[in-house]
């Protein structure tokens, strides 16, 4: 089968956003040397030498993300090569965690999701959903539909990915409906398109937040949490609080962009038969297709049964302790990237080839161990310990419940500005320090701050997915963000109360 081909949409910056962008990389380029040079200077009497100078290096790092100067993954390689040269650690130290377990977690769960995208499981998926009699042609229940099913595919693969398989497949309905699919019959409501070009962006970022692969800011958080609190939150336990949270966000996005958004008809007219034409255009199932679907689901059950039989058998049990031990997620994500290399294909290949899978994005598993790096010596040295202390003597937050609710909001704000992934680790390890200068549990705030991190709804360049359907040119920007504000504020409410409430219980 030949690989699909979908080209990302360049976002539809106006003349004035354009001149911002390039004003704010400039900007970076030049601020960021000064702020370095800046607190490498200024006495800092109460931080260690190699604490003062991660200072320094984080400072450059921050402003960097922030700008986006730099490519992210190359900022992130910036930081951990200045930790050695100035002496923040040794080498070997800087750089382990480019090598934790979890960044072949990264690697074997993006190899899945390449192949999925080659042998088109995902958009047999979706048709399949979409072509299902009780959908039909009901705006409404097309719509539920279809954002339900971005939902699911983004909880195991890429939103950015996600989003664009089902933009392609948006854009194809919407064509079909304004154009010549619909000539004879009443016209649709344009606030119909938008609704369905952001629940597209939109519950693929919730639906990121089911599970530890959806997007890449779960893992870095979990990795910082494993490393600096000293709790390990396997892949089930994520679940339990992710996908109640993905559950309650999704069903409320439906309800507003429902309303707010109608087709002013009663029925899509051949959007169905649309639908069920291209469904049969993918033909039979093939043998790279079965092979694809057996190593996922293989991943899937390694990856869920040891949280189960933990929750049935206790933690302390040795079967659960066995296998956990034997084949953690990690390992889970090998296992099934490897078996692509051995499960027949088409045309007499394997399911995956090693062109198709180095193909995945490598940019992420730097940032991520870039970022670790950065927050584990901020302990070491005990900068974080410093920043928490000056940070709870001037910040108005008291008990759990607030700095909680503060650590998603800060979280939240600073994802709207720069990546979700660059939000996680810039805030997360503040937060913890945060909570352990003012004797919280940082669990909470930590896991928090971490599902926060993927909520940015308001502009296009708050995340790849918004930029996306942005460019489709069915939403105005008025709209895109009156819309991400009603998200936004409901994500953090829903993320504080679940979390408060679920984490006790599964902890």
């Amino acid at each position: 089968m030949t690989q699909p081909h979908i080209v990302l949409p360049s976002p539809r910056l106006s003349e004035g956003e354009v001149r911002f962008e390039r004003l704010r990389q400039r900007a970076g380029l030049i601020l960021a040397p000064l702020v370095f040079l800046g607190l490498l200077l200024l006495p800092l009497p109460a931080l260690k030498p190699e604490a003062h100078r991660l200072a320094a290096i984080m400072g450059l790092v921050i402003v960097l993300w922030v700008s986006e100067a730099l490519p992210m993954p190359a900022t992130a390689l910036v930081g951990a090569v200045l930790c050695v040269i100035l002496k923040v650690a040794l080498a070997k130290e800087v750089f382990a965690p480019f090598a934790d377990p979890l960044m072949f977690l990264f690697i074997g769960s993006f190899i899945l999701a390449r192949a999925l995208f080659i042998h088109h499981l995902d958009r047999r998926l979706a048709f399949g959903v979409l072509s299902i009699p009780w959908i039909g042609a009901k705006p409404g229940r097309l719509l539920f539909a279809f954002g339900a099913l971005t939902a699911f595919l983004s909880g195991w693969m890429s939103n950015t990915a996600t989003t664009a398989m089902m933009y392609a497949i948006g854009v194809s309905i919407l064509t079909f409906l304004f154009s010549q699919g619909a000539q004879d019959s009443p016209p649709i409501n344009p606030r119909y398109a938008t609704g369905l070009m952001l629940m597209t962006s939109f519950a693929a970022s919730i639906g990121g937040l089911a599970t530890p692969v959806g997007t890449p800011p779960n893992l870095i958080g979990l990795g910082l949490i494993r490393d600096l609190v000293g709790i390990d939150f396997p892949f089930f336990k994520w679940m339990l609080i992710g996908a109640p949270i993905v559950v309650v966000l999704f069903g409320y996005l439906y309800c507003y962009l429902n309303l707010l958004c109608p087709a002013g008809v009663r029925e899509l007219p051949g959007s169905a038969d649309m639908i069920r034409r291209e469904r049969d255009e993918l033909g039979s199932w093939t043998r790279g297709q079965y092979s694809t679907l057996f190593a996922f689901l293989t991943t899937v059950m390694l990856w869920i049964v040891p949280g189960v039989m933990a929750l049935v058998l206790g933690e302390q049990s040795r079967i659960y302790l066995a296998i956990s031990r034997s084949v953690p997620e990690a390992v889970a994500a090998l296992i099934g990237a490897l078996l692509l290399f051995l499960l027949p294909g088409n045309r007499a290949g394997r399911a995956i080839t090693w062109d198709d899978a180095v193909r995945i994005d490598w940019g992420v598993t730097l940032l991520y161990g870039g970022g670790l790096a950065l927050g584990t010596l901020s302990f070491q040295t005990g900068l974080a310990e410093a920043v928490g202390r000056g940070l709870a003597g001037w910040l108005p937050v008291s008990g759990d419940w607030g700095l909680v609710a503060a650590s998603a909001a800060v979280a939240l704000l600073v994802s709207e500005t720069t990546s979700n992934t660059a939000s996680a680790n810039m805030v997360i390890p503040v937060v913890i320090a945060l909570a352990k200068a003012s004797a919280v549990d940082p669990l909470e705030p930590a896991l928090a701050a971490t599902m926060a991190a993927s909520l940015g709804f308001m502009l296009p360049v708050s995340t790849p997915c918004n930029a996306i359907v942005y460019a489709s040119g069915y939403i105005p920007l008025g709209r895109m963000v009156r819309y991400g504000i009603l998200l936004d504020v409901m994500g953090v409410i829903v993320v504080v109360l679940l979390v408060k409430a679920i984490v006790p219980l599964v902890r």
